[in-house]
């Protein structure tokens, strides 16, 4: 008797390990599934950005009038950004690509500054007609290749996710037999002896990405056993079942943990990224489900406030925040004098059915921060940088502010926001020339909540 249940008891407990194995396999297969996808489709939109901007860098050289040159440019400037922003959606964390991303820097800050001068004063001169046709071969190359590489995933039916698998791959033996890499290195290779051979013009500085070296930290270097207890302290996960710890590989821009932690009580995955300086985190990621809201905006909000002063955060104030599919996003900048600095941002998401912090995004802190930052004193009054608004602008408010333009100069701005008719806008006016540096449409979600300030 006694035996038989035993043995009822063991086949319970072999079925129910089964079955959680089964679930967990299935949950996994269901991230890699979705994680694949949004790999390839960022690696299409890629080569159709890439596609576009060849014809359109080919356009600009038919063209001899500032009418039709100037929005060419401007939409040169704009695939590149885009292009950029695939690129940060592919895994090649671990592998330099660095070349490729140079290039498109380059060709976006030759269009753009070209595109925003009067050329009917000041026309393209032959050493940029030239650079022109330079950049265009040089696309046209990068296009080529990109297709190639786009045809070997398709003929030979390969993943994204054996990318990332190969790429984390320490003994690198995987990283020799991937296609897609190779494909990828012979790309950023030949990019780099294109960026040696072409010539942006005289006037051309050229004008990198955003310094992510994160040069500002404060703080040690931390080992992986700090990096595992202060993933835990930022996520809350004080009671993780799995822990797993990579380091980044030769090649990173900067040094970081990532640490992903398995909770033993929800379940749930969770990954952070930490400087290896200081132990900073970077991003915090939580993709639980958010079941139906239960509390407010408001109430989120000041679980956010709460959360960056427990991490030590000081001087930030709220900027804006926006609501949805039951998630809160508070995004808070630094204060210094009461000029809001911009990009000092720090982003933090809130699930309104409990109030949990699910996500962090702190990059734009951690990049631009500084404790030494000196805000110079206006060359011009605020009534002045006024006169160059519209008429039509009803102002509400006007404060001063920092922001980072779009040749990446962090630049001493009057702030106004104002509406016409039903709209609302923020606009910036360099406080040093009176320049208007960025016109903002604020949509109702983005809107600042006044009562939580």
């Amino acid at each position: 008797m006694i035996r038989n249940i035993v043995i009822a008891v063991l086949l319970i407990g072999l079925v129910g390990t089964a079955y959680w194995a089964y679930q967990d396999h299935q949950e996994k297969i269901a991230i890699m599934n979705q994680t694949e996808n949004n790999y390839q489709r960022a690696f299409n939109d890629l080569n159709y950005q890439i596609d576009v901007l060849n014809d359109k860098i080919g356009t600009t050289l038919a063209m001899n009038t500032k009418d039709s040159l100037s929005p060419a440019l401007a939409e040169v400037w704009r695939l590149t950004s885009e292009a950029h922003n695939n690129v940060g959606h592919l895994p090649l964390t671990l592998m330099p690509f660095h070349e490729t991303e140079k290039f498109l820097t380059n060709i976006g800050d030759f269009a753009y500054k070209t595109s925003v001068r009067d050329l009917d004063k000041s026309p393209l001169s032959d050493e940029e007609y030239n650079t022109l046709k330079a950049l265009y071969s040089d696309a046209t190359e990068i296009r080529d290749e990109l297709r190639s590489v786009q045809r070997k995933i398709s003929d030979n039916d390969l993943r994204w996710m054996d990318v990332e698998t190969a790429l984390a791959d320490t003994k690198g033996d995987s990283q020799r037999d991937n296609q897609v890499i190779d494909g990828l290195k012979t790309i950023d290779k030949n990019v780099k002896s294109i960026g040696q051979k072409s010539e942006y013009g005289p006037t051309f500085t050229s004008v990198e990405e955003k310094n992510i070296d994160y040069k500002n930290l404060s703080g040690k270097e931390i080992t992986r056993k700090e990096a595992i207890e202060l993933a835990k302290k930022y996520t809350g996960v004080s009671n993780a079942k799995t822990v797993s710890v990579t380091a980044n590989k030769d090649g990173s821009k900067y040094e970081f943990y990532h640490v992903n932690l398995k909770s033993a009580s929800t379940g749930n995955m969770i990954g952070i990224d930490l400087t290896k300086k200081g132990g900073h985190p970077i991003y915090i990621i939580n993709d639980r489900q958010v079941s139906d809201a239960k509390i407010g905006l408001n109430d989120g909000y000041k679980k956010a406030r709460q959360y960056l002063n427990n991490m030590g955060y000081q001087n930030m104030e709220l900027f804006e925040s926006t609501q949805y599919n039951n998630v809160g996003v508070y995004t808070f900048v630094t204060v210094k004098d009461q000029v809001r600095i911009y990009p000092e941002a720090i982003r933090i998401k809130v699930a309104l059915d409990n109030g949990d912090i699910i996500g962090l995004g702190a990059d734009d802190y951690l990049q631009n921060h500084d404790k030494e930052r000196k805000i110079n004193k206006p060359a011009i009054t605020e009534k002045e940088a006024e006169k160059q608004i519209s008429g039509k602008v009803m102002i509400m408010e006007k404060r001063l502010a920092v922001i980072t333009n779009n040749l990446y100069e962090d630049v001493l701005c009057y702030e106004f926001m104002g509406t016409v008719g039903d709209d609302t806008y923020r606009i910036f006016i360099n406080a040093e020339n009176g320049h208007e540096e960025k016109v903002e449409i604020m949509h109702e979600a983005r809107k600042v909540y006044d009562d939580v300030s």
